[in-house]
């Protein structure tokens, strides 16, 4: 299993690093960006739909990708040159305004499917709720997350947008080093038996460590004479992100557990579904849009 963790991740890390670099340098329209949310909304729109198939729920693959799709897509808009076609946005609509809008009318949509589908009292309220939650755990957290493409400048989309990934992720490794090696007590166990206080705390540590460093030297590499972002600034923002990825793995725990399966699905050995890979990630997603906008981060253009 380590062996196949190893492999994929070999293969998968460097794809992954170049859509990034022709994104970045593809300017603020970010289309490779915006491929791979369309591509991410879809394959896990079919695993959260198939996860919560069970009992008396019926959730609609095809509603919660479409309406993510839109969602996702909305956020792009205020980003695109549509004069070349003839299109002129309202000066007054911001990104979050567009994917809000979509949002409530991905609403109306569930509810329609809801009244049409409807033959008898008992299943109706459970499928509209995880329909829903599927539109917005996915368009909307997804939709939020992207945002960080522009949140601090466009020149450092990828220098922001790394910072929330190693983040996340380096406390999901914290997290399991500290907690395999040291945890005795457990955190949750009825929710998660696995995770333990000392993991918690690893958590936390690596994801401070591994987002100082990130923010230390990384600004170079995007800007010439780029500065280094504040320690005590990163450091918080590091812990931040570990603590609420933590509890982002334990919101999709929530969901396993009470539908009784253990993983969202089988997409690549040794690690499950692609929601038990963006479980953290989409979680701190919107926390770290705000930290951005409210902690004195960036130390470059933002034009």
């Amino acid at each position: 299993m380590l062996g196949w963790r190893i492999l994929i991740s070999v293969i998968l890390i460097p794809v992954l690093i170049g859509i990034f670099v022709l994104d970045h340098r593809a300017g603020e329209s970010a289309p490779y960006l915006f491929a791979l949310s369309l591509l991410l909304v879809w394959r896990a729109a079919y695993e959260f739909a198939d996860l919560l198939k069970t009992r008396s729920f019926s959730p609609s693959f095809m509603l919660i990708g479409g309406c993510s799709t839109l969602i996702v897509a909305a956020t792009w808009l205020p980003h695109l040159d549509l004069s070349t076609i003839g299109v002129t946005l309202p000066g007054t609509l911001s990104t979050s305004d567009f994917a809000l809008v979509v949002f409530g009318l991905s609403i109306l949509a569930a509810f329609l499917r809801g009244a049409i589908r409807y033959r008898e009292p008992g299943t109706t309220m459970e499928t509209l709720g995880a329909d829903i939650l599927g539109i917005a755990y996915l368009g909307v957290l997804i939709s939020v997350t992207v945002q960080l493409r522009w949140v601090a400048g466009v020149q450092a989309g990828y220098l922001v947008l790394a910072s929330l990934v190693i983040g996340a992720k380096c406390g999901d490794i914290g997290g399991y080093t500290l907690g395999r090696l040291f945890g005795k007590k457990k955190l949750v166990p009825t929710l998660s038996p696995g995770k333990t206080q000392m993991g918690g705390i690893g958590a936390i540590l690596g994801s401070s460590l591994a987002v100082t460093a990130w923010l230390h030297f990384a600004p170079a590499y995007f800007f010439d004479g780029g500065v280094s972002c504040n320690f005590i600034w990163s450091l918080v923002y590091g812990a931040i992100i570990g603590v609420v990825g933590l509890v982002g793995d334990l919101a999709e725990s929530l969901i396993k557990r009470d539908v009784g399966k253990k993983d969202s699905a089988v997409l690549m050995p040794g690690f499950g579904g692609l929601l038990d890979l963006l479980d953290s990630v989409l979680y701190a997603g919107p926390v770290a849009v705000l930290l951005w906008r409210v902690l004195p981060l960036a130390t470059w253009p933002m034009s």
